[in-house]
């Protein structure tokens, strides 16, 4: 069975602002997300589920979804502050969205075989959907076996600016933690370096695995997501800015030993446009993929 690729395009680009899931960034007006379908679609996905808003639906199926017509099978979901489990109410007060496993969720309904998730603003390379695709298609035995593309945090650094990535922690190839870091960055001798809790500075070899949220699961991961997001409801659902996001749900399921995380290497480049400043870089790059063949023009032949 084809695996699906799950796309996480409801977010706004705060730091980088304006719908940066719809900028185009290749010669051809290429938006990052195209490059994400593309590989996958070459890597073995069967089918693309994104989800959105609804208040920018119109734009994105004129500006994004017209490319896939007669490529790949696409299918939209959802996601609203006010989309939550039975017997809860979204507080009235709340302006922010419920995070990234909240957007997991969405899928629950389309979604019926095993699926990766990405985001759509940040350009993954051709190796990781390949290494995912592979991994997404073993066979499987058991609930909650799932894995996660483990990106070389080297590979996904900006000159500028600060990242936040989240610091994976394994055991004989597992996760055992994701460490959230808010401030990653360059100091000036370009080793990259981190504050910690303590205010003490770190340092990070540049082989040391992030995650960045490239996941795969299987369809029960929206059982467990359900039951943990009503955890997450009954703690938090009035801290106006509390995030149910995907580590807190894989760390929950580790921890209880409902799931095991496989971390797969990939030696791709991670790169994306977090600031306006990556901006130009970002187009020359993909100027430069186009040019060494690496992709067509225009990507889908159309």
């Amino acid at each position: 069975m084809k695996p699906t690729l799950f796309v996480l395009a409801a977010g706004m680009g705060s730091r980088y602002g304006g719908l940066k899931q719809l900028d185009g960034l290749g010669p051809n007006g290429e938006t990052i997300m195209d490059y994400s379908v593309y590989d996958a679609i070459q890597a073995g996905f069967g089918k693309i589920v994104f989800v959105i808003r609804k208040d920018f639906e119109a734009d994105f199926r004129e500006k994004v979804l017209k490319k896939y017509e007669g490529v790949v099978p696409v299918e939209v979901v959802f996601q609203a502050i006010d989309k939550l489990p039975e017997g809860y109410t979204c507080p009235a007060d709340r302006t922010k969205p419920w995070g990234t496993n909240h957007a997991v969720l969405m899928g629950k309904d389309v979604i019926k075989e095993p699926f990766a998730v990405i985001n759509a603003d940040d350009f993954y390379g051709r190796d990781a959907f390949r290494v995912i695709a592979e991994e997404l298609q073993r066979p499987r035995d058991r609930k909650g076996d799932y894995c996660m593309v483990g990106f070389r945090v080297g590979n996904t650094m900006t000159e500028n600016g600060s990242v936040a990535r989240g610091v994976c922690e394994n055991k004989d190839g597992l996760l055992t933690s994701v460490v959230e870091r808010t401030a990653i960055s360059y100091d000036k001798d370009h080793n990259i370096v981190f504050t910690d809790e303590n205010g003490q500075e770190q340092t990070l070899a540049p082989n040391t695995p992030v995650s960045m949220n490239l996941w795969g699961f299987t369809p029960d991961y929206f059982e467990f997501s359900e039951r943990e997001f009503r955890n997450f409801l009954d703690r938090d659902i009035n801290t106006p800015k509390a995030e149910f996001f995907i580590p807190l749900c894989i760390d929950a399921l580790i921890n209880s030993g409902e799931a095991t995380v496989k971390v797969l290497d990939t030696d791709s480049r991670w790169f994306g446009v977090t600031y306006s400043a990556d901006r130009p870089g970002v187009v020359e790059k993909f100027a430069e993929l186009h040019a060494n063949g690496t992709y067509p023009s225009p990507l889908f032949g159309k």
